[in-house]
């Protein structure tokens, strides 16, 4: 069963917030939309029609497992970056031969809990090992009671595409260090298209989006006695093709002072913060940058429109 979970505020934690907010344009971390409140928010995000993201993926998922299944091979110790909700987890234990252990790594630790319980109670046979963690920092993964015949990073919802360049080399590393010998990475990486399509999915029309994107605010005050006034901020989100990015946004809408422990600042009438890089790729760039992680493309698949793509690697 899932152990208990603590979140505590690390000195780390709140320096990061504090040097994200002395930059030009400042900035938070996407990690801090997902605490209990914003889990649940992009769960509904996920169901939204304009959301192609999700439902996307889960066909290639639901259409291509058994391919999946059978170049990942059995007795895998997946280990997953981001639990999610879920529906996608459950497609690839359900799909892959004989997994050994599964073992989720988010950073909010009530969404991870409740999660881990669900699947714990849907795979008996499988040990589930929840960790409370930042993947983006080193991650001690737990010994598992049976022995693997691989590791299997999975790291769904192109969620990589959050990371400026660099930084997703960095994760990818990190990854490759993970997966260990012999072992493997299923990603999903959402690709380069119509704006038109692109844009909508970050600024849908019920404003679900603005709330999650505005939840990260509540969650900062609640967790680090912050003030932000989230009646003084507005949802933006726009996709940049030069640079192949949704840029998210929340603008202040008035002169402030912000308070975030013994610090504070100004942040101007019109003044954005920028809340999340959304990267989007092409097949061949994601390969050259997993190559470059030490990865070598094993095979990938994709909808009919060429919207998203799902792709496997295998250590070199």
């Amino acid at each position: 069963m899932p152990r208990n979970l603590k979140n505590p505020v690390s000195k780390d934690e709140l320096s990061e917030i504090i040097a994200g907010l002395n930059q030009s344009p400042k900035m938070i971390s996407p990690k801090y939309f997902y605490d209990e409140q914003g889990s649940r928010l992009f769960e509904q995000i996920c169901e939204l029609p304009e959301y192609y993201l999700t439902r996307t993926e889960i066909d290639i998922m639901q259409s291509c497992m058994d391919e999946m299944s059978a170049r990942i091979g059995k007795q895998a110790r997946v280990i997953e970056y981001g639990i999610g909700s879920g529906l996608k987890t459950r497609i690839l234990l359900e799909g892959l031969d004989d997994p050994v252990a599964f073992i989720p790594i988010d950073i909010s630790p009530e969404h991870l809990a409740e999660a881990s319980r669900e699947l714990a109670q849907r795979f008996p046979h499988i040990e589930i090992l929840p960790v409370a963690a930042d993947f983006t920092r080193p991650v001690l993964i737990p010994e598992t009671k049976r022995k693997s015949l691989r590791n299997l990073v999975y790291f769904p919802g192109s969620t990589i595409g959050n990371f400026e360049p660099d930084a997703a080399l960095e994760l990818l590393r990190v990854m490759r260090q993970e997966a260990g010998p012999g072992g493997a990475l299923l990603i999903g990486t959402d690709l380069k298209k119509d704006p038109q399509i692109i844009e909508p999915a970050y600024n849908d029309s019920h404003g679900v989006t603005a709330q999650f994107n505005l939840n990260m605010l509540r969650h900062l005050n609640r967790k680090f006695d912050s003030d932000f006034n989230l009646q003084h901020y507005r949802h933006h989100a726009t996709y940049d093709e030069q640079s192949g990015r949704v840029e998210m946004h929340l603008i202040s809408e008035d002169d402030q002072q912000v308070t975030l422990g013994e610090h504070q600042f100004s942040i101007a009438n019109g003044e954005k913060i920028i809340t999340e890089y959304c990267h989007k790729f092409s097949p061949e760039d994601f390969r050259e940058l997993a190559s470059c992680a030490g990865f070598c493309h094993v095979n990938s698949w994709t909808d009919l429109n060429h919207w998203f793509s799902i792709q496997l690697f295998e250590c070199h």
